[in-house]
């Protein structure tokens, strides 16, 4: 098959509910592609399925252009900081710094780890006043393709997009800020994945039922509730308000599995290991049987053995049978005795209060000491930063030991800190210790004179001639791995703006037409757009692409997709890649990806003609695609 693509600048996060629907309603849509609802709807009332009437729900100025922003293509691409991820320590990580908007940066990430996440913490803006938070989006749309993209009239679009030019921090700015992030965020959570919000009093209402709505109430678990401070603060209203000392963590589930690992470390020990894994020893318990907790379907025989008179097990026969179908269940000295693995122990409830846990999890008060000594006792001015404790406990009890952890409001790199530090103390007790983590932070500059602190840290002590928070963030990932020992290192990426005039509108490329002048791409500008697309293409971008020589001309390999990027491929460099198709055992490309304007169209031609037309030994159907 052979196709034109204009990819670069349609990377947006794909409608997978949408592909759900194609597959199994292709009848409910129409021929020009779309989706007759109410033909849907005459499907599913043959099966009994009531609709809901309930019109519950959260609306604010802004939030057609906040569901934009959701969808709306990225327009950026991302760069590899080459220097950097090429040092021993960072080339072979699984764990990324981005730089960027986290909402572009989302974008880019929504194929490539599309539910590839287990959980994700993050700590927004709270949007006290005093917080910096200001929405002004740099996207710019006219009324009339605002009007045509959302869906409204021209006066409510006039009336959206001067509010979003006004620098508003009102919920209503809140709200349009945080639902494209949160809502694709989702689409990265695997199945059993969780997040974690930071939140206060300040929009802790607003952002439960936007939460709701993203992800249905019945996946919220919880609110925690921890001491964020010791000492209440005097402000010029606190005469007749409460002050507060608490702050929230918001936990929702991505599809309403509500296990999590509650057993704190050193709690419990499993000393055994058999061909599933580790596990401990249990001998089933007994209870009394009067009371508010007696239960005759508790009293039953296991393996010819009942509990004693007046008594009844602690376990009903639903839980028994799982042990017994897996092989967990035996009879040792007269008593019943359970393989009690990790997973067993995990709960639906735990305690949502933490405040009495603040000398083990620490405060923000604590958070900005351990900061500065991570930092090598430098003052960073950061005001609002997170305990490494709380964010280890949060990862501890949601993520095992390869998972991969999402932060894309890193500030000051907290969550990356304690993954490193939970895999290091997994490794000490010689329980692997793999975790992987991908944080994402704004280049926001640091301003010399509201944080002359934070911007004389950064100018004078890490040499950095235009100060932002970023390299805090990176400066403290470095010296909390070095503190630890910990060698996993990190690779970094940027997101760059597209270039000017990069636009792609025709059918077919001509060497007559002049859309856009390829001789502004310098070679580490290709390298850009490559590195962009294979992650479109759902290759993660720790993952290097293998060069591959044919004949002179250099190909990139990975997930059975060929790149072809540079000038100058020949008759005898496609002569070369068909022999190595043959040929070679482990390059099997069921794709082949060509640069469109490094290309002549008879060129193109003649390559998907004899890709097409060629009988390859390994009998691979190869897709031939144009890009630009």
């Amino acid at each position: 098959m052979t196709k034109t693509q204009n990819a670069t600048q349609n990377i947006s996060v794909p409608n997978h509910n949408l592909e759900v629907l194609r597959k199994h309603f292709s009848h409910c849509f129409d021929k020009n592609g779309d989706f007759d609802f109410e033909k849907f709807k005459k499907e599913l009332a043959t099966h009994e399925i009531n609709f809901s009437k309930e019109g519950y729900g959260m609306d604010w100025l802004g939030k057609s252009y906040a569901r934009l922003l959701a969808s709306d293509p990225a327009r950026t691409l991302l760069k590899e900081d080459k220097e950097w991820n090429k040092k021993p320590e960072n080339k072979n990580s699984d764990n990324l710094l981005i730089k960027g908007d986290n909402l572009e940066v989302l974008k880019h990430l929504s194929n490539a780890y599309h539910e590839q996440v287990k959980m994700i913490y993050i700590d927004p803006p709270y949007n006290t006043g005093s917080d910096g938070f200001v929405y002004q989006d740099d996207r710019k749309f006219t009324v009339e393709e605002f009007q045509k993209l959302a869906g409204v009239d021209e006066e409510k679009a006039k009336k959206i997009l001067s509010f979003i030019n006004s620098k508003s921090n009102s919920h209503s700015a809140w709200l349009t800020f945080m639902y494209p992030r949160i809502y694709i965020a989702k689409q990265l959570l695997r199945d059993d994945g969780v997040i974690f919000v930071s939140i206060d009093d300040n929009e802790v209402a607003q952002l439960r039922i936007l939460m709701d709505e993203i992800f249905g109430e019945e996946s919220f678990v919880g609110n925690i509730a921890w001491e964020s401070k010791t000492k209440s603060q005097n402000t010029k209203d606190s005469f007749n308000k409460l002050q507060p000392k608490v702050e929230y963590i918001l936990l929702y589930t991505k599809k309403d599995q509500r296990r999590f690992n509650l057993i704190q470390k050193g709690e419990k020990q499993y000393p055994l290991n058999d061909d599933r894994g580790e596990y401990r020893d249990y001998p089933l318990e007994v209870m009394n049987a009067d009371g508010m907790r007696g239960r005759e379907s508790m009293i039953f025989e296991i393996e010819g053995i009942s509990p004693p008179q007046g008594k009844q097990w602690k376990l009903g026969q639903d839980t028994i049978s799982i042990y017994k179908s897996r092989g967990d269940l035996f009879v040792r000295d007269g008593k019943i005795v359970l393989k009690m693995r990790p997973d067993d122990e995990k709960s639906e409830l735990t305690e949502p209060f933490w405040w009495l846990l603040n000398k083990e999890i620490g405060t923000a008060e604590s958070a900005k000491k351990e900061l500065s000594t991570v930092l090598e006792n430098n003052k960073h001015g950061f005001e609002t930063v997170k305990p490494t404790n709380l964010i280890k406990r949060l990862v501890f009890h949601s993520a095992t030991t390869n998972d991969l952890i999402l932060d894309f409001f890193a500030g000051s790199g907290t969550t990356g800190d304690a993954v490193m530090q939970l895999n290091a103390e997994d490794a000490a007790n010689g329980k692997g210790g793999k975790r992987k983590y991908i944080l994402v932070q704004l280049p926001e500059t640091i301003d010399p004179i509201k944080n002359k602190t934070a911007y004389d840290y950064v100018k004078n002590e890490l040499g950095i001639a235009e100060p932002t928070i970023f390299e805090i963030t990176k400066e403290r990932l470095v010296k909390a791995g070095k503190k630890i020992a910990d060698t996993s290192g990190f690779k970094i990426f940027e997101t760059q703006p597209i270039w000017e005039d990069y636009e792609f509108e025709a059918e077919e490329f001509n060497s007559q037409a002049t859309l856009f002048d390829e001789s502004k791409l310098s070679a580490e500008g290709v390298k850009t757009l490559l590195t962009t697309w294979k992650t479109f293409d759902n290759i993660p971008l720790t993952q290097d692409l293998q060069e591959i020589d044919f004949g002179g001309y250099s190909g990139y390999y990975g997930n059975e997709k060929l790149y072809l990027m540079d000038v100058g491929f020949n008759t005898g460099n496609l002569k070369k890649l068909l022999e190595e198709i043959d040929n070679n055992p482990v390059f099997n490309p069921t794709i082949i990806i060509v640069f469109g304007y490094h290309f002549e169209s008879k060129s193109l031609r003649e390559i998907s003609e004899n890709i097409s037309l060629y009988a390859n030994k390994k009998s691979i159907d190869i897709d031939f695609i144009t890009r630009y």
